[in-house]
C-alpha cells in the first residue's frame, strides 16, 4: 500500500511568521492576526483544500541578541508581538470538522497540572483534533522574564521534559477511568468517586498531588509532535513523539534525518514506522512555473535580510550586528 502524504500548514500567531519582511507586501494579511476572522478564514480555507492540520509555532522570550537590543525585532516584527496559539483553537474548531491543530507550548515554563487541563479542554471543544508540539525553549530572555538567571542546560531541559510527560500521562491517562463518568440523573451521580484516582507524583522537577480536573477527552493525550534534532532531542522523540518535524536541504540530508528518527523510536522499543515525519517546505503556487518564479522574485523584493540575520543571531547566540550583511 502506498504511503499517504499528510499536509499541514505552518503559521504563528504573529505578523509574518518566518517570512521576514513579507508583511510589507500589499497582499499580505498577517497584520490581521489579532482578529478571529483571520484565523477562521484560514481554517475554512485549509479544510476546503483538504489539509490535515494547521501547525502553529510559538516563542516564549524575545530576539535580543542582534545589536544587543530589540530594535530590529520590533521594527521588522520578528515574531514580536506574538499572541498565545492555544486560544485560537476553539474558534477554528467551530468552523471546521476535520482539520487538526498542532499547538506549540514550551513546557519549561508551564506547570503540568494546569497545562493538562488546558489540553483536555481543547481536546473536548475540538472533538479530539488537537496535538501538542513539545518544545523546551532556547532563549535566555524567556528565562530572565520569569525570574531565572538563565535557562537550564540543554540536556537538563530534556530531562525535565521526560518527567513532565510522565506527569501528564498520569493526569491525562490515569486519573479518570474510562467508566468514571456515568451522568446518571436518576441516581444523581455524574462521576463515580471510586473510578477517579488521585495522582501523587514526587519527582526531581515536579511534585503533583491531586486529581486531574477534567473528565476524559476524546484522545486523552493529544497527538505529540517534537522537532529536536540533537542526540538528546532525538532520544526524547523516540520515547514520546508520534510526529516529528524535520528540515533538510536535499534528499540525502532529509533521508539521514528520517533514519535517525526511526532509529530513535526503535531504540525506545517502538515501531519505527509508527512515527510520522513532517518535512518543512515553502511552496509558491501559480498557473505556470514562469509565473511562480515571477511571484517568488516579487516576494523576495519585500524580504528583509537583516531581519533574517537577527533571527539567526537569536538562534545561535551570536551577535552578527558587527558584520556587514554581505
Amino acid at each position: 500500500m502506498a504511503k499517504q502524504i499528510l499536509l499541514n500548514a505552518f503559521n504563528m500567531n504573529c505578523i509574518g511568521h518566518i517570512n521576514h519582511g513579507l508583511w510589507t507586501h500589499p497582499r499580505d494579511t498577517s497584520t490581521q492576526y489579532k482578529t478571529l476572522d483571520y484565523w477562521t478564514s484560514l481554517a475554512r480555507l485549509l479544510e476546503r483544500g483538504l489539509f490535515d492540520g494547521l501547525f502553529i509555532a510559538d516563542i516564549v522570550g524575545t530576539y535580543d541578541i542582534y545589536g544587543q537590543s530589540l530594535d530590529v525585532t520590533l521594527k521588522e516584527s520578528i515574531q514580536m508581538p506574538v499572541n498565545d496559539p492555544l486560544l485560537l483553537v476553539s474558534a477554528m474548531a467551530a468552523v471546521t470538522r476535520h482539520l487538526g491543530f498542532g499547538l506549540t507550548a514550551n513546557l519549561t515554563y508551564e506547570a503540568p497540572y494546569l497545562f493538562a487541563r488546558r489540553l483536555s479542554t481543547l481536546d473536548h471543544l475540538s472533538h479530539g483534533r488537537v496535538g501538542w508540539n513539545i518544545v523546551t525553549g532556547y532563549l535566555d530572555s524567556a528565562a530572565r522574564a520569569i525570574g531565572l538567571a538563565q535557562q537550564p542546560e540543554h540536556d537538563r531541559r530534556y530531562d525535565q521534559a521526560d518527567e513532565y510527560l510522565q506527569v501528564l500521562y498520569k493526569l491525562l491517562e490515569g486519573s479518570w477511568a474510562d467508566d468514571a463518568v456515568v451522568a446518571d440523573r436518576q441516581q444523581r451521580v455524574y462521576a463515580r468517586p471510586d473510578r477517579v484516582r488521585k495522582v501523587n507524583h514526587q519527582g526531581e522537577f515536579y511534585k503533583v498531588d491531586g486529581y486531574h480536573l477534567s473528565e476524559p477527552s476524546p484522545q486523552r493525550t493529544p497527538v505529540l509532535f517534537q522537532a529536536g534534532s540533537s542526540q538528546r532531542g532525538l532520544a526524547f522523540a523516540g520515547n514520546h513523539a508520534e510526529c516529528v518535524f524535520i528540515s533538510g536541504q536535499d534528499k540525502a540530508a532529509t533521508r539521514a534525518q528520517v533514519d535517525k528518527v526511526r532509529a530513535a523510536a526503535q531504540a525506545a522499543g517502538r515501531d519505527p514506522q509508527a512515527v510520522k515525519v513532517f518535512m518543512g517546505i515553502t511552496v509558491i503556487v501559480a498557473a505556470t512555473e514562469q509565473q511562480a518564479q515571477a511571484k517568488h522574485a516579487e516576494y523576495l523584493r519585500h524580504a528583509s535580510a537583516e531581519a533574517g540575520v537577527a533571527h539567526f543571531a537569536a538562534s545561535t547566540g551570536i551577535d552578527f550586528a558587527a558584520y556587514a550583511l554581505d
